[in-house]
């Protein structure tokens, strides 16, 4: 197992967290894990709860939708619409709580992201990702519904993936 710590700088002034976290594996496995619904499908959430594609269509003005399920079958909607994207570089989306059919709620506040792969080494990936928020209010909603602790718990869920590989 892994030992890549997430780092987490949050920067409520300007509203927006950044994320820098490495991987044991090259960009293009790093990039197809954070890119095809197959393989999201086994990381993106923090156990006991799983991801679960509903539609996926990464490109330009593509989008994912996709739920959360919970161990009793509970299920929240989220709608990440792409832009921006520089394959195997980076890619801008915009993540959105939604219904089943991908309507925003506006219960919960979205954010926008910007994911960005850089190789280091053969087979070492460092993904900086930018998340900017529309207000304070925003930002610190997010923060308290544990998105620091359910992020960093996906995220060794992704490690786990890759070293089930090696």
């Amino acid at each position: 197992m892994t030992n890549n710590k997430m780092e987490m700088v949050k920067d409520l002034p300007n509203k927006k967290v950044t994320v820098t976290r490495y991987f044991d594996a090259n960009v293009a496995d790093v990039w197809a894990a954070w890119t095809q619904s197959e393989l999201l499908d086994l990381w993106w959430a923090p156990k006991p709860w799983k991801a679960e594609t509903k539609e996926m269509d990464f490109r330009n003005g593509g989008y994912w939708l996709y739920a959360m399920v919970g161990p009793d079958g509970t299920k929240q909607y989220a709608k990440i619409s792409y832009s921006a994207i520089n394959p195997q570089k980076s890619y801008n989306a915009t993540d959105a709580f939604c219904d089943e059919h991908g309507n925003p709620t506006n219960e919960l506040p979205s954010m926008n992201w910007h994911n960005s792969f850089h190789a280091d080494g053969d087979d070492k990936t460092k993904v900086i990702i930018e998340i900017h928020f529309a207000n304070e209010a925003d930002f610190e909603t997010i923060m308290t519904m544990g998105f620091e602790e359910g992020f960093t718990m996906a995220l060794g869920n992704l490690d786990e993936y890759f070293a089930s590989r090696a």
